[in-house]
């Protein structure tokens, strides 16, 4: 299979994958079972009809709005399918259609949500991070078994960092991160270096916008949740961690 039809393949399983992340999100929150009752309208409690339920162009026919009470739909349910479909497209083109492309692929299927739950609900479920991390192990183990012992030793340190920072002030972050920081490490190897790097700058520089909008005081209180700076940090140590680490050795050493 060329890279391209493996990308368009990839990126049409990636938004429709999205469209179960969009009630993976919006269901596991409320403890809610991801299977029943099938998807239906929040507004009026109608079930969705399969014809209805095509990502993004089902949104896109009804005009954003419910085809039984005309409320309104979410612009978050087609930004969500496309743009997993996009990432997915996009670890192809970078990894290849092959065994290599694997473990961005499920890395990304797991920070979708976890990026959206956590910046409605500021938590990070262990109900997809704890999986996250075993089928994470697996799949290294299964593709690239040589690496695994440093994907693991990177896992520590970049749980270990934020668990240090945790421990010392225990409000400035939660331990969703700390295993978020470890599940990134399994997944990415040496690249988590640079993805927690892009994580802790873009958190940096947000939480300075925020202080110097509404005053130091003011923004020290205002919870700001970490989870989508992780993966900001683990989609850029996805497509260039190893570039960038490669740089800095060859660089500086």
């Amino acid at each position: 299979m060329t890279t391209a039809m493996g990308a368009v393949l990839a990126g049409i399983f990636g938004t429709i994958i999205g469209s179960f992340l969009n009630v993976v999100a919006y269901r596991l929150p409320r403890k809610e079972s991801l299977s029943h009752p099938p998807s239906r309208c929040p507004s009026c409690g109608a079930p969705v009809k399969p014809y209805d339920n095509i990502p993004v162009i089902s949104w896109l026919l009804l005009r954003g709005r419910c085809r039984n009470c005309e409320a309104p739909i979410s612009w978050r349910y087609p930004l969500v399918e496309a743009g997993t479909g996009i990432l997915c497209a996009l670890v192809v083109v970078a990894k290849g259609a092959d065994e290599d492309a694997i473990v961005g692929l499920v890395l990304v299927l797991l920070l979708v949500p976890i990026t959206l739950i956590d910046l409605e609900y500021q938590i990070i479920p262990n109900r997809i991070t704890y999986p996250g991390v075993a089928v994470g192990i697996v799949i290294v183990a299964l593709t690239d078994s040589r690496s695994l012992p440093e994907n693991l030793i990177a896992a520590a340190i970049a749980g270990g960092f934020l668990f240090i920072a945790w421990f010392l002030r225990p409000g400035g972050m939660g331990l969703g991160d700390v295993k978020l920081a470890f599940m990134l490490g399994v997944y990415l190897g040496r690249a988590v270096a640079p993805a927690m790097f892009v994580a802790l700058i873009s958190g940096s520089l947000i939480g300075a916008i925020i202080m110097a909008r509404y005053g130091a005081a003011k923004g020290r209180k205002m919870k700001i949740p970490f989870g989508p700076y992780l993966a900001l940090g683990g989609l850029v140590g996805l497509f260039f961690g190893d570039a960038m680490v490669d740089w800095y050795l060859d660089s500086f050493t």
